[in-house]
């Protein structure tokens, strides 16, 4: 993996009934990539953990976030400035890395998820022996 160029992404399209359409979101990323692998950070205000699904099938990585508005049980609302309650986007991973060990971290609206390259992928130090 070179650049930000190797992991491509990919449009999530969702059809939903009109009656229920529901816009969503595609958050922000940054990408950035180290010797041991990459770390994806999400703009996702709103979203608790408990509305936050990320999943990797295959070599694709799915974010799925929603935010819950709730209102005061005798109140009326007159304007909501959010529209759209769902985040999600999706994106297609290098081979070189290890999806299996994705860890992710929720703090202040930011999804953290670190994906490390697979071992093989890793530089590592060769042993200098004196003969």
């Amino acid at each position: 993996m070179n650049n930000r160029n190797d992991m491509t992404e990919r449009e999530v399209v969702t059809q939903q009934p009109v009656a229920t359409s529901q816009t969503t979101i595609r958050p922000s990323v940054d990408i950035f990539e180290d010797e041991t692998g990459i770390t994806v950070m999400a703009d996702m205000p709103g979203v608790s953990k408990k509305g936050l699904d990320v999943q990797v099938d295959k070599e694709t990585l799915t974010i799925d976030g929603r935010t819950e508005i709730s209102t005061l049980e005798d109140m009326e609302v007159v304007h909501v400035g959010v529209r759209a309650t769902r985040y999600q986007r999706s994106f297609s991973l290098s081979s070189e890395l290890d999806a299996d060990k994705t860890e992710a971290t929720l703090k202040d609206g930011v999804l953290s998820l670190r994906i490390p390259k697979r071992e093989q992928f890793q530089p590592r130090k060769i042993e200098i022996r004196t003969v």
